[in-house]
């Protein structure tokens, strides 16, 4: 076991919002748009590694006799 957290995607994508928000508004020093940048792409590259693994353990789900089967995926509307 690591004492490493759980890694929260929600969590990190309300910061990558929050983040690009600062941004956008302008207020930010250039060393603090530079910080801001930094922290957004790695909790990028976090949401994109979480989203990469929960695609193999669908893959896996979904595998039968041996065969991954492909499923094509559909979103279902949110009202």
């Amino acid at each position: 076991m690591t004492d490493q957290p759980a890694f929260e995607f929600e969590q990190a994508l309300q910061q990558l919002e929050t983040l690009v928000q600062q941004m956008e508004e302008g207020n930010l020093t250039l060393e603090q748009s530079l910080q801001a940048f930094e922290q957004g792409v790695g909790l990028t590259r976090q949401c994109q590694q979480a989203l990469t693994q929960a695609e193999q353990r669908v893959h896996v789900l979904l595998e039968q006799n041996g065969q991954s089967v492909a499923q094509p995926f559909v979103a279902s509307e949110r009202t």
